[in-house]
C-alpha cells in the first residue's frame, strides 16, 4: 500500500521551511527533489571512488568505469533497450540536439518535411526549426484540439511521403496531455517516417518500454526522475545510432587518431566525448530503484488520484480556468491554470510567501501559449511526495491572492 509519509521521509529537503511555512514543492515538471539514496550514492562516489572512466589501469578508475557502465545497463534494462543503445548526455535538450545535428543533418535534405506538434517544449521545436533552415526543409505542425489533445488521425493528415521525421512529446509539460504514442508511431512507420519521442515528462509518471512503443529514439532527463541534474539519455535503435556520425569530438570517443585522420569508437561511446558527469551517473541506479519501488507500491495511481483532487479543488474556485484535457485519463498530474484578474507571476509570488513553490510563465512553450490565448499560466505539477493537504494550502493561497490583488 502506498504510504506518502514514508515516501516524504526519504526526501530531506521536504523538512525545510520557506518564509516560515513548511515547504510545499509543486514544480516537479521542472525538476523533482532527490531521495537520500541518490544523494548518498553521489557522495559515496566522491568520497570513495572518484576517478576518471575508461582510461585508468588502476582500481579507482576501474571502479568508476564499472559503476558508469553499470548505470548504462540499468537504464537500458529499465526501458527495455540494449546497453549499446543508451547514450548519456547532460539533459534531454542536449539529447534532442545531438539527434538533430547527427541524424537530422545526415538524413534530412531540401524539400523534406519535419513534423512536430503544438504541444512541444522549445527543446523539441527550436532544434528542428534550425535544422529546416539549414537544410532548406519544411517544418509542419500538427495542431491540438480544443481540449488540448492530439489523436492519431490528426497526425496522419500530415504524413506525406516527404515527412522524414516526427518529433513528438509523450506528455505535455504545460497541459499534461498524454499523446497516443503507440498508435501514432505505428502510423508514422507505415509512412516510412522516423519517430523521436520527448519523454521528459512521460517517464516520471508512466512505465515505458521502447520495444512496445517501437519508437526510433527517446530522450529524457534524470533530474525529472528523482536523479541528479546533468544526466540525460538519448535512446536510439542500434541501426539508427549506426547511421549517426559524432558531433562532438575529443577524448574517449576515438579508437585511433592519426596525424590527419581519426577513427571513432562504436555507439554509444562515440557520442560521449570528454569527461562526463560521472558523479551524476552514480545517482542513476538508486533513482531507478526508487522509481521501481514506488511504482510497485502504487505511485502512479496515487498521483492520478491526487491530480483529480487538485483539479476538482481548483475548479471549485471562482475565477480559475484550467487548460488542457477535461478527461483526467488523457493527462498526467500537470495542471496549468489562470486566475481572473491576477497575473501568474503575482500568484507565484504570493504562493512563495506561503512556502509554496509553483511555476509561472510560458513554460518554454511560446507557440502553445499563443494557441491558448494567454501569455502565461500558473502550473502545479505533482509527484509521489505531494499530499491533499498541500493542495488545500494552494487553494487557501489563491483566496489570499484574490483578496490582495483581484480587481
Amino acid at each position: 500500500m502506498f504510504d506518502v509519509s514514508k515516501i516524504r521521509a526519504q526526501f530531506p529537503i521536504l523538512s525545510r521551511e520557506i518564509n516560515r511555512h513548511p515547504l510545499v514543492y509543486l514544480d516537479n515538471a521542472s525538476t523533482t527533489q532527490k531521495p537520500q539514496s541518490v544523494i548518498d550514492a553521489m557522495n559515496d562516489f566522491y568520497t570513495t571512488h572518484n576517478a576518471n572512466i575508461h582510461r585508468g589501469i588502476y582500481t579507482l578508475s576501474e571502479e568508476a568505469t564499472e559503476m558508469y557502465e553499470g548505470s548504462r545497463h540499468a537504464v537500458a534494462e529499465w526501458i527495455g533497450a540494449r546497453s549499446e543503445e543508451i547514450v548519456f548526455t547532460k539533459n534531454a535538450t542536449e539529447a534532442i540536439n545531438l539527434f538533430v545535428q547527427s541524424w537530422g543533418d545526415t538524413h534530412v535534405g531540401p524539400g523534406d518535411e519535419v513534423l512536430v506538434t503544438e504541444l512541444e517544449h522549445h527543446a523539441n521545436l527550436v532544434p528542428w526549426q534550425e535544422l529546416c533552415r539549414r537544410k532548406s526543409a519544411h517544418l509542419k505542425v500538427v495542431p491540438i484540439r480544443e481540449d488540448g489533445t492530439i489523436s492519431c488521425k490528426d497526425v496522419e493528415v500530415f504524413l506525406t511521403p516527404r515527412v522524414k521525421v516526427l518529433a513528438i512529446t509523450g506528455m505535455s509539460n504545460v497541459l499534461g496531455t498524454i499523446t497516443p504514442l503507440k498508435e501514432i508511431i505505428a502510423s508514422a512507420h507505415r509512412n516510412g517516417t522516423v519517430v523521436i519521442v520527448d519523454g521528459a515528462q512521460l517517464l516520471a509518471h508512466t512505465a515505458v518500454s521502447v520495444v512496445s512503443l517501437d519508437c526510433d529514439a527517446l530522450v529524457f532527463s534524470f533530474h525529472k526522475l528523482f536523479g541528479p541534474t546533468g544526466v540525460g539519455v538519448l535512446y536510439a535503435k542500434k541501426e539508427i545510432l549506426a547511421a549517426m556520425p559524432p558531433v562532438v569530438y575529443g577524448g574517449d570517443m576515438i579508437e585511433v587518431v592519426e596525424q590527419y585522420r581519426a577513427h571513432y569508437r562504436e555507439a554509444p561511446w562515440r557520442f560521449e566525448a570528454g569527461t562526463p558527469n560521472i558523479s551524476g551517473v552514480a545517482g542513476v541506479i538508486p533513482a531507478i530503484e526508487f522509481i521501481k519501488k514506488i511504482s510497485r507500491d502504487g505511485s502512479h495511481e496515487y498521483c492520478s488520484s491526487l491530480s483529480a483532487y487538485a483539479r476538482a479543488a481548483l475548479e471549485s474556485i471562482d475565477g480559475v480556468k484550467i487548460f488542457g484535457p477535461l478527461d483526467a485519463s488523457l493527462s498526467g498530474p500537470i495542471i496549468s491554470f489562470s486566475f481572473a484578474g491576477i497575473h501568474p507571476h503575482d500568484i507565484a509570488t504570493i504562493f512563495d510567501a506561503e512556502g509554496i513553490a509553483v511555476r509561472s510563465g510560458a513554460h518554454c512553450a511560446h507557440p502553445l501559449m499563443r494557441k491558448l490565448g494567454v501569455l502565461a499560466t500558473t502550473r502545479i505539477s505533482l509527484q509521489c511526495y505531494n499530499t491533499r493537504e498541500e493542495i488545500d494550502r494552494v487553494c487557501s493561497a489563491l483566496e489570499k491572492a484574490r483578496v490582495l490583488l483581484a480587481k
